[in-house]
């Protein structure tokens, strides 16, 4: 009796994994790609022929076409990827320069002065200055441009951040010894003594001793 020969382990292990649907497999693939995907990427990606990819692809990108959807499928530089439909460009180009034009908040603006002040600094040393919590904002400015992760806390272990050099540009100083000093906005100590005189309150008071007796005249 003949044994039938082994089958290659990578065919066994193709085998063992459903193909998906080719279109929708497609749509995910290019939906999460950073850099455009060519024909033999995708085909073995997907696990179906290069020819039927093919096929697939100029499927999609009719489809696109007659649906008249807000993005469509090129095939730029030997790679497949998504982008945005020239006539909806007007409608894109108003949303990131709202965004970038956008003010920041009081709340942002502080958090900003004490990270370009304090950096490179962690986000618990942030909201402890700030006496608030600070991850929303941080967030923010992470967003913006204008705040970067600096490594970690050799000691904590905590993430420290620091300004960019768009923060730089976006203030109009070349370095951060540019920056303003601080001296001259804080409040002289004098005026904080008493400030903190006046939070404090009164002391305890301590009882008045008795008035001496007044003594009395010899008749």
């Amino acid at each position: 009796m003949t044994q039938e020969p082994e089958q290659p382990e990578q065919l066994s292990e193709a085998l063992e994994v459903p193909l998906a649907p080719l279109h929708p497999a497609l749509e995910a693939l290019l939906m999460v790609a950073d850099q455009p995907l060519d024909d033999v990427t995708l085909a073995t990606a997907t696990g179906h022929p290069v020819e039927q990819v093919r096929a697939a692809l100029a499927e999609l990108v009719a489809q696109y076409d007659e649906q008249e959807r807000g993005f469509e499928l090129r095939n730029v530089a030997g790679g497949w990827r998504y982008y945005t439909r020239e006539a909806f460009a007007h409608v894109v180009e108003a949303f990131v320069l709202e965004g970038q034009q956008a003010r920041l908040t009081q709340a942002a603006l502080e958090t900003l002065a004490v990270v370009a002040y304090q950096q490179p600094v962690t986000r618990a040393r942030v909201s402890a200055i700030r006496g608030v919590n600070v991850d929303g904002v941080m967030r923010t400015l992470l967003t913006r441009g204008l705040v970067e992760e600096a490594g970690g806390d050799g000691e904590h272990g905590a993430m420290l951040y620091r300004t960019t050099g768009y923060f730089l540009e976006r203030i109009g100083v070349t370095s951060l010894d540019d920056l303003p000093e601080l001296a001259p906005y804080l409040p002289d100590m004098a005026d904080l003594e008493d400030d903190l005189a006046a939070l404090a309150g009164p002391g305890p008071t301590s009882p008045e001793p008795p008035a001496d007796p007044v003594p009395s005249q010899e008749s």
